[in-house]
């Protein structure tokens, strides 16, 4: 296939798509709004707690909680709901919050700066699975999972540039004026999100029937799908392997390769570059390669570079590493994604994906919190070779829907 500059069918048709053009637009506002407000945040606990470690892991826990407690309720509600009022709402409560939190900071109580995290990421549990929602509606099949490329290109470029930029909003203007940013972005994604279509109606049993009971159904429809039920465990075995290392990247700096911890930069640098590239590649092969394909390959590869990541002793081969590792990212992100709105009806896409996400979230917390003291007694080397083996095991699990998707490719 060709790329964007060549303007291909494929690619044309995806960018005059007009949902696309307003969910990108939404994301481009957001990813400012959230990596502002992440970095702020960060830099504005650390100075007023003198570092305290406890303080700092807060920001994560306002963060990452909310995935384990809304995901599967906020799904379940999207279904209910009509996507583009939940999505523009969500949005405007986020900023609501955060200038709420502007008030309360003004009366002495920074502590207040949790509260615009813990809100944003508990609505943004209800609104993008509302997102998905809007892909599945309005988004071609055919062109589903190069949009979903280009989505993903976007956040990798956020990847790069996001860090730097809530740092020097922060520097320049401190924490009052940075939240102030956060709010704008938030309200900015909601005015554009009105561009969407008019929402369409749902059907009136829907509406009728208990919250708990669509739950339920929704719990049933995945374990009674042999592909979501093998992409879950593909969530898990994929959480597991990141959560084992994410901790550890500074120690294959300090350690494996025995530099100054500042040379972690250059590791997150290759990476996001990587990403970006990677993002751009597997858009031009989507028309090509079925989503189960892109899927194993993404891991295989990221299986490789993990490896290679705690195999070596010398730094071109490290950034190397990381820089496969970031080619794959954008493939396992896209290939489940893909998967998740082709075999989800459209009434269940919120609770699928609000099923799946906590099972990687999950995974990932719970092999993050031990890999500290797993490090105590196995190497680096061991723990990133462990990681590598849970990814090998996630795409041989994947071979049921490798060989489906080759007979219906020959049929």
């Amino acid at each position: 296939m060709t790329n964007l500059s060549t303007g291909s069918p494929v690619h044309s048709a995806l960018l005059r798509n007009r949902v696309l053009q307003v969910i990108l637009t939404s994301a481009l506002f957001l990813q400012i709004g959230i990596w502002v407000r992440n970095i702020a945040i960060l830099l504005y606990v650390t100075e007023q707690t003198n570092k305290d470690p406890f303080a700092i892991s807060m920001i994560s826990i306002a963060e990452f909680a909310p995935i384990f407690l809304f995901s599967f309720i906020g799904g379940t509600f999207a279904d209910r709901w009509l996507p583009k009022r939940t999505m523009v709402g969500s949005d405007l409560l986020s900023a609501l919050s955060v200038f709420i939190v502007l008030l309360g900071m003004s009366f002495g109580g920074w502590q207040m700066v949790f509260l615009a995290t813990l809100v944003s990421s508990i609505l943004s549990q209800f609104s993008q699975p509302a997102g998905m929602k809007l892909f599945k509606l309005y988004v071609p099949e055919e062109l589903m999972q190069a949009g979903m490329s280009l989505y993903q290109t976007l956040f990798a470029i956020f990847m790069i540039l996001g860090p730097g930029l809530g740092t020097f909003i922060f520097q320049q203007c401190g924490i009052r004026i940075s939240i102030g940013i956060v709010g704008i972005a938030f309200f900015l994604s909601a005015a554009s999100l009105m561009l969407l279509p008019a929402d369409r109606h749902i059907e009136v049993e829907k509406k009728d029937s208990s919250i708990f009971r669509e739950m339920k159904l929704g719990f049933r429809y995945v374990l009674a799908s042999s592909t979501l039920k093998i992409l879950g465990w593909c969530f898990v075995l994929a959480g597991l392997a990141l959560g084992l290392i994410q901790p550890l990247a500074i120690f294959l700096v300090t350690e494996r390769l025995a530099l100054p911890k500042e040379y972690l930069q250059w590791l997150l640098v290759a990476n996001g570059i990587a990403m970006m590239i990677g993002g751009g590649a597997t858009m031009a092969v989507s028309k090509k390669l079925p989503p189960q394909h892109l899927l194993s390959l993404g891991i295989a590869i990221s299986a490789v570079g993990i490896f290679l990541s705690g195999l070596s002793t010398q730094l071109w081969l490290t950034i190397a590493a990381n820089f496969i590792n970031g080619l794959a990212y954008p493939a396992i992100h896209i290939g489940f994604g893909t998967l998740i709105l082709k075999n989800a009806e459209e009434a269940f896409v919120g609770r699928v994906n609000g099923f799946l996400t906590p099972l990687f979230t999950g995974a990932m917390v719970l092999t993050m919190g031990i890999s500290g003291w797993v490090k105590a007694s196995v190497t680096l080397f061991g723990m990133y070779s462990a990681a590598a083996v849970l990814l090998v095991v996630a795409v041989v699990i994947m071979i049921p829907l490798l060989k489906e998707a080759k007979q219906s490719q020959t049929a």
